[in-house]
């Protein structure tokens, strides 16, 4: 919890209890979850936080680039806390994101701009499929 606390101070973002526990689902976890995921595994531990609280937490999250935000197509955004440019497959069955380890975007970026003179700033990559599981039922 040191490492986010200093994290968020160094966004200059004032440290609560409900973006600690917020940042620390995230930050601990591949799972990539939505705002109501997040809600939900901290009714336990935080019965008070509102959902409202987690969407203003992680809109705060995402503006300070702490997170970043995933629209996966199902009507909801799923939350990232490896903000480095990096793609995504998902899933069309069961909505799975998996985070892919690849070079992909930087080389990309870098020929759109050798290419074109524009300048790329940012750069996100999804592929839809289907995950080991679903096309094994």
């Amino acid at each position: 919890m040191e490492k986010l606390t200093e994290m968020l101070k160094a966004k200059e973002l004032k440290v609560t209890p409900q973006r600690l526990a917020i940042f620390n689902i995230l930050y601990n976890t591949n799972e990539h979850p939505s705002a109501e995921t997040i809600y939900k595994q901290l009714q336990s531990t935080h019965p008070t936080m509102s959902l409202a609280t987690v969407y203003k937490t992680l809109d705060t999250l995402k503006k300070a680039q702490l997170v970043q935000e995933i629209n996966v197509g199902e009507d909801s955004f799923r939350y990232d806390a490896t903000v480095a440019p990096h793609p995504h497959a998902i899933c069309l069955k069961c909505n799975s994101v998996i985070d892919l380890e690849t070079d992909v975007l930087a080389e990309s970026a870098k020929k759109v701009q050798e290419d074109t003179g524009f300048e790329v700033i940012s750069e996100k990559l999804y592929f839809y499929g289907y995950c080991t599981g679903c096309r094994t039922k």
